[in-house]
């Protein structure tokens, strides 16, 4: 069995909880011209860095999204937030994508992975990842009436002096373990903007081991988008407020090393 091998990026604890830290705001462009915001996370395995985030942030051809690369923000100092940089990451190399996308047998699975080279990253970048170990480990783990967060970047709004992203509370709004009308997502009950596409779904780990204590949370999913109902009169009736997590463990088979 694989065991995770995180590095410790930090002296000491930082400001924050790391979850502020592991989350990252993702900025796509077309060349120098700014397309769009969303969310993203950083997903460690064994020495291979990723960054995490939904497939349509990085290509949806119905919106004829086509960015080239993306950025995102990078703190330099755990404890003084307001040190920060960015961080230029190409989206094809040769006119070939480097993304990792996968299906099921329910279809497309709207989760991207790009793997980050650390030594490209700028000196003294502080990177918190998930794990493998940070997956729950079996669906009856997660009750029903479990208290979940997403940290994403909604509308491309932040804490700008620091740049770190908010937390929307949610709760599941579908079995957990089960592939909501045969995909595979369960829905989360949570106010969600755009810009959230790519933020992690978690919830607070009550008792993690030493792979999981400097981030102690549980890594359910993969925020995508809105679920609504086609036929909803949109004068009146309201939204349903429910939204896609596709289930994380889509992380172990695209950062399959092959």
């Amino acid at each position: 069995m694989e065991t995770p091998q995180p590095e410790d990026p930090i002296a000491g604890r930082p400001a924050v909880d790391p979850l502020f830290l592991a989350t990252a705001g993702v900025t796509t462009y077309d060349g120098s011209r700014a397309l769009t915001n969303a969310s993203g996370f950083f997903f460690q395995r064994q020495d291979r860095l990723y960054l995490v985030t939904s497939r349509h942030v990085l290509i949806d051809k119905a919106s004829r999204h086509y960015p080239d690369r993306i950025e995102i923000v990078l703190h330099l100092d755990a404890k003084d937030l307001t040190r920060y940089t960015s961080c230029s990451i190409p989206l094809y190399e040769k006119g070939t994508s480097v993304w990792h996308q996968g299906q099921d047998s329910g279809g497309d699975i709207d989760v991207a992975v790009l793997q980050v080279d650390r030594q490209a990253l700028p000196a003294g970048a502080i990177v918190i990842a998930f794990t493998p170990e940070h997956l729950p480990p079996s669906f009856d783990a997660v009750p029903a009436d479990a208290a979940l967060c997403i940290a994403g970047f909604p509308l491309g709004f932040r804490d700008t002096v620091h740049q770190l992203p908010v937390l929307r509370h949610a709760v599941i709004a579908s079995p957990f373990g089960i592939r909501f009308q045969g995909r595979g997502f369960f829905l989360t009950d949570a106010r969600t903007h755009r810009g959230t596409s790519g933020a992690p779904v978690v919830m607070r780990n009550p008792s993690p081991g030493p792979a999981g204590r400097d981030l102690p949370w549980r890594l359910l999913g993969v925020h995508s988008s809105r679920m609504d109902m086609g036929n909803r009169d949109r004068e009146l009736d309201e939204s349903l407020g429910l939204n896609c997590a596709w289930y994380a463990d889509i992380l172990l088979t695209l950062t399959r090393d092959k």
